[in-house]
């Protein structure tokens, strides 16, 4: 019976959509966090009689046909671009983007990685890098006798000196906007790769090119929605409770049919 195969991907369908939900809400404090979403279209149809095919002799046609579906398929889990709220830290070197953009960090290998999480660190060299301790995009040094530090909302980093009046100016960050930022592939730690199908990204100046700004001294908070989460887990587990009731209802059927004497 075809019930229990679609059946069963109704279930695996429902399964994937509660795994997606879950992963929101462990990042619900992940700084920079989008929310995912799972997203599912239907599986082929087997046409038992087309629709417009000739019913008769005298050319009247079918108007609707007969078409049974044969279940349902995951299609893609993107990602909900969604600006988060900033949360104030104070940190000298928390910033947060206000609009759209990444902030580019370099890889061991080279490769360059992206992301909106905007808690940097300092290393030991004095150069900024992210929470990995991957260089942050252009490589900035802060100097050891730097007694404070300031970030404009152009990105422009600012060192404070003992003895002089006028800050210095130690750099500029920047940022990476891409025409398809939902196709960006996520490799964990809050970064980014770019893909063929996010095309390649545009570096610029923040507040140019239509990417967001800086704030200093904020972090951006997860973007989920624990409510809306928690409505869309009730969805999920009643979604796999009726698709299971079907496959009982499939096997109490195919008992009896096995019963008849």
């Amino acid at each position: 019976m075809k019930a229990l195969h679609i059946a069963a991907t109704g279930m695996s369908a429902q399964q994937m959509r509660v795994d997606t939900i879950s992963n929101n809400l462990a990042n619900m404090s992940t700084s920079g966090y989008n929310a995912r979403r799972a997203e599912f279209a239907d599986l082929h149809y087997q046409q038992f009689a087309r629709a417009g095919s000739i019913n008769a002799a005298d050319g009247t046609v079918l108007p609707t046909g007969i078409q049974l579906g044969l279940g349902v398929r995951p299609a893609a889990v993107s990602m909900q671009i969604q600006q988060g709220a900033l949360a104030q830290t104070n940190g000298d070197l928390d910033v947060a983007i206000e609009g759209k953009g990444f902030l580019s960090v370099t890889l061991p290998d080279g490769q360059a990685a992206y992301t909106r999480d905007g808690a940097l660190k300092r290393s030991g060299d004095g150069l900024i890098v992210n929470s990995e301790g991957f260089e942050v995009a252009p490589g900035i040094v802060i100097p050891n006798d730097a007694r404070s530090i300031s970030i404009n909302a152009d990105g422009e980093v600012y060192g404070y000196f003992i003895g002089q009046v006028q800050p210095q100016l130690l750099g500029q960050l920047t940022l990476t906007g891409f025409a398809n930022e939902k196709g960006l592939e996520a490799m964990g730690s809050n970064l980014f790769l770019e893909t063929e199908a996010s095309g390649p990204g545009f570096e610029a100046a923040p507040g140019t090119d239509g990417l967001g700004t800086l704030r200093q001294g904020y972090l951006e908070e997860s973007s989920v929605d624990p409510v809306r989460e928690m409505t869309e887990l009730i969805k999920a587990q009643r979604g796999y409770e009726l698709n299971s009731k079907v496959i009982t209802a499939v096997d109490q059927m195919m008992g009896a049919t096995t019963q008849v004497r």
